[in-house]
């Protein structure tokens, strides 16, 4: 990462929660099952891993007209996503999105249909996520 990289991600959680940041929770499939037949059939539910990340900021977007579902457009930190990302075993936030199951936010599970990656330089500092519910 460049010297000013620091500072750039720094300015992104500050203005994040200068608008009033919030925190939502992305849902990952588990990855080990018991070592039972059933399990192997599929009978299991392996469950899910939750991993928060925060300051993240939600906006309501216009649904489209030919899909009445809820699109919400949700803007989160560059850092908060640099900070899981070694937990998850990835290599980027896009890599981290689109193993994600869905992402949990008011009670509601939205799933994912696009992300964009916003650079300054070489650091990634600002992911939209777009998700429907």
């Amino acid at each position: 990462m460049p010297n000013n990289s620091a500072a750039i991600l720094r300015a992104a959680d500050a203005m994040l929660r200068a608008v009033g940041g919030c925190q939502i929770l992305l849902s990952f499939p588990l990855a080990t099952l018991p070592n039972d037949p059933s399990a192997q059939l599929g009978l299991v539910d392996p469950g899910v891993q939750q991993v928060a990340l925060s300051p993240v900021v939600v906006r309501t977007l216009m649904p489209a007209a030919s899909a009445p579902e809820k699109r919400v457009q949700f803007l989160i930190s560059g850092a908060a996503v640099a900070a899981v990302l070694p937990a998850q075993n990835v290599a980027s936030g896009e890599e981290l999105f689109a193993g994600a199951l869905a992402i949990v936010f008011d009670n509601g599970n939205f799933h994912i249909v696009d992300v964009i990656t916003e650079y300054c330089g070489e650091t990634p500092y600002l992911y939209k996520v777009t998700a429907v519910a």
